[in-house]
């Protein structure tokens, strides 16, 4: 891995039960995750993604392309544009630098609305050894 490297992009669709799990996994009860008629009524257009399930999806992303013994340190993030049912994120990712093992990632994910998610991730990559691929 190297300063420059970018990340495959990763599509999620953002359906109705991953919004309403995500909130319910993260103890987020807040209405405007799972009901649609109190989002309306509080001005949104349907239930939207809480942030929590965001940082689990940046997090899926990083450990996904780096592997299992990928071990993320630190994730940083900042929303934007809400996570509706019906839309898709894709999440696109940027080596910004390297330092021994550990990799900055600048991380976003967009919508049909915009950017959902921007931020920076550090993410510690343990170099393999060859006596580990002989196992």
């Amino acid at each position: 891995m190297k300063a420059g490297d970018e990340l495959a992009p990763l599509e999620i669709p953002i359906t109705r039960t991953l919004i309403v799990a995500g909130a319910v996994a993260s103890r987020d009860y807040q209405d405007v995750h799972h009901d649609a008629v109190l989002a309306r009524e509080k001005g949104s257009p349907d239930v939207f993604m809480n942030i929590l399930t965001t940082n689990g999806l940046v997090g899926r992303y990083i450990t996904d392309h780096f592997g299992p013994s990928a071990r993320l340190r630190s994730v940083k993030i900042r929303l934007g544009a809400p996570n509706y049912p019906g839309d898709t994120m894709t999440l696109t990712g940027t080596v910004t630098a390297v330092e021994g093992e550990v990799a900055e990632v600048r991380v976003t994910g967009a919508n049909g609305l915009g950017h959902h998610v921007t931020g920076t991730v550090r993410v510690a990559v343990p170099a393999r050894s060859d006596s580990s691929e002989a196992s």
